[in-house]
């Protein structure tokens, strides 16, 4: 099994949004949290930001870290060769993804992982008619070629592609994967928002529907049986059950991961089992 991690970039301009991309509000959390967060559940290596010099960044889930690129102005590729070198020590693969993706799915981060077969260096998704370099898998070892074509003047990500064995995945080619076909049909994973028109039509949407359910001294009147919330987050969904995670209530996301983060991100699809946390439940 190959270790996968998770590298999100941040360090971007956001000319057209006007204001840092990062600390953009996503339902009591930011979009750079989301995004970390949906990776760290994700997958099983480490999870880093890349960072602009000196950019102040908003609070990060733990275990997440940030690196800094040391040179401003160079575009993803050279996010994508210091994230890569970041991680590359600790995994054989990453999926990449910019900060403003707040539909990001772990069932598409999953799948296009898995295209990374041996002999691939590319998972690049073709997806709703455009490339994806940045919603897509690459071999961490890309990281000093990606250098290498820095220091020639290429700074696309499409250079980095005529040089390595790329898989392209297309609609019907992610799709073909039941998880996402039936959690995301339309590859919403890939939108991102680029202009203040962008976030607020994808902010104003209605949060993914969850399952959650009730257990223990928790599960009064009826509530243990299982029902679907709208609910961005832990918090939220926590809210639509009428309780608040403190120290006599726990979560358990999809049956193993057990937390009291009330910014942890949820997706379409998740079943959060709210247990108590007195006289073990």
């Amino acid at each position: 099994m190959q270790t996968a991690a998770g590298v999100v970039l941040a360090g971007g301009r956001s000319t057209r949004m006007g204001r840092p991309k990062a600390w953009l509000e996503w339902h009591g959390s930011t979009l750079l949290y989301r995004a970390t967060a949906v990776l760290a559940r994700t997958v099983d290596g480490p999870v880093v930001v890349v960072a602009a010099p000196g950019q102040e960044l908003p609070p990060l889930p733990s275990g997440v870290s940030v690196v800094e690129d040391p040179v401003e102005g160079l575009g993803p590729m050279q996010g994508l060769a210091v994230g890569l070198a970041a991680v590359a020590d600790r995994a054989e693969t990453a999926f990449v993804c910019s900060t403003d993706m707040p539909f990001l799915h772990p069932a598409f981060v999953r799948r296009v992982l898995r295209a990374l077969t041996p002999g691939t260096d590319v998972a690049l998704p073709v997806a709703r008619g455009f490339r994806q370099p940045l919603a897509a898998g690459y071999r961490t070892a890309l990281a000093g070629l990606v250098k290498d074509l820095l220091a020639g003047g290429d700074l696309r990500p499409g250079m980095l592609f005529k040089h390595c064995e790329v898989a392209r995945l297309s609609d019907e080619d992610l799709l073909a994967d039941a998880e996402l076909a039936r959690h995301d049909p339309t590859l919403e994973s890939v939108v991102n928002v680029n202009s203040p028109d962008d976030y607020a039509a994808a902010r104003d949407r209605q949060p993914p529907e969850v399952v959650v359910e009730c257990f223990g001294a928790l599960a009064r009147n009826g509530g243990h049986r299982p029902r679907g919330v709208r609910a961005a987050t832990l918090g939220a969904a926590a809210a639509e059950a009428g309780l608040t995670l403190n120290r006599h209530v726990v979560a358990a996301l999809n049956g193993d991961q057990v937390t009291r983060d009330e910014s942890l991100p949820l997706v379409a699809g998740d079943t959060v089992a709210f247990l108590s946390a007195d006289a073990g439940g």
